[in-house]
């Protein structure tokens, strides 16, 4: 395992991040399941699940006000872990009837995830949405204000765009504040032409945004790319040739962000590099991922086995030539 450090955060953190939005880890929520006469094995198997991604080295953990903190506070209280692992989680997501990115949210989610996740201080926090009708300010503010009160670290936003990020930077400075210091857009080699869940998904992926990339690395902001294996697309359970078939294999969000034909050429290439090399499919798109030059990335992955977390960081060490690199994302032709 390969670890990174990025400012505001005293710890090493993993570059593999374990997505908690799993089935396991929902299943395990005592507000919701509490009550079910099978809860605490329940429990005790997303303890399980979160002891075999720790054994294999990852420390940083990815979760939100709505998914993952319940028994991931319950995981590292019984397991002694706060001052071990990384927590990373994310407010102020829209809901049904209204968007959320105001102060008064902002300070209820963090409070509200300090309480479920069992602790004083959250790593690195995130804003899951934005709104790009609400001034950068009040929101600079506030993230401010948590950070003095020593309960956030590291802070930015998750689906924000560059620009927003930007202004809310700019900002930062002329007023002698901490700026977005993370940014949590989707990346991977899947180029993800259509919004996934609505409200405004971000990513930097393909090569409309490379601009965007290109900004990251040249203001050393670290990505935690979310989607990272674009839900299933590179699993080595889709077949290039047969794209009729992709509603076996992805979600709605996964069918609705990355089916697309591009997608299914650039598939193509990773079934047959990794033929090549004898890897997997899946190898070969995150071995992608860790050979971008300059992006400081943490992919966040939610593998449902130790083998396949254990496949994601052999693969997080693989070398690509940049000729590999450029051929996988269609840049070039062989």
């Amino acid at each position: 395992m390969q670890y990174g450090h990025i400012d505001h955060v005293s710890k090493p953190i993993s570059h593999i991040v374990f997505g908690t939005a799993t089935p396991k880890m929902f299943a395990a929520f005592r507000s919701v399941n509490g009550d079910a006469p099978d809860f605490e094995a329940r429990l005790q198997e997303a303890f399980q699940l979160l002891d075999d991604m720790y054994a294999e080295g990852v420390n940083c953990f990815d979760c939100s006000d709505h998914y993952g903190e319940e028994p991931l506070g319950e995981w590292l209280e019984a397991r002694g872990l706060h001052d071990k692992v990384v927590i990373l989680t994310k407010g102020a997501h829209h809901n049904r009837w209204r968007k959320r990115v105001t102060d008064f949210d902002i300070l209820h989610d963090a409070h509200n995830s300090l309480a479920k996740l069992k602790t004083n201080h959250l790593d690195i926090y995130m804003l899951h949405r934005d709104d790009p009708s609400v001034p950068v300010g009040p929101i600079v503010d506030v993230l401010n204000r948590l950070y003095d009160e020593g309960k956030i670290g590291a802070f930015g936003g998750s689906n924000w765009t560059v620009e927003r990020t930007e202004e809310a930077n700019n900002y930062a400075l002329k007023h002698g504040l901490q700026p977005f210091t993370v940014a949590s857009p989707n990346f991977g080699l899947a180029d993800q032409l259509g919004d996934p869940w609505g409200g405004g998904c971000v990513t930097i992926s393909g090569p409309e945004n490379k601009p965007d990339r290109e900004w990251y690395a040249r203001n050393n902001i670290p990505v935690f790319a979310y989607s990272t294996m674009a839900r299933g697309f590179f699993s080595g359970r889709l077949d290039s040739a047969h794209p009729e078939k992709a509603g076996e294999v992805l979600d709605e969000a996964g069918m609705k962000g990355y089916c697309y034909p591009q997608n299914f050429e650039r598939l193509r290439r990773c079934e047959i590099l990794a033929k090549e090399k004898g890897m997997s499919v899946a190898q070969i798109a995150m071995a992608w991922i860790f050979n971008q030059k300059d992006l400081d990335v943490y992919a966040l992955t939610s593998p449902v086995t130790r083998e396949m977390m254990r496949t994601n960081i052999a693969a997080s060490e693989i070398k690509l030539t940049e000729d590999e690199c450029k051929w996988l994302d269609l840049e070039i032709e062989r």
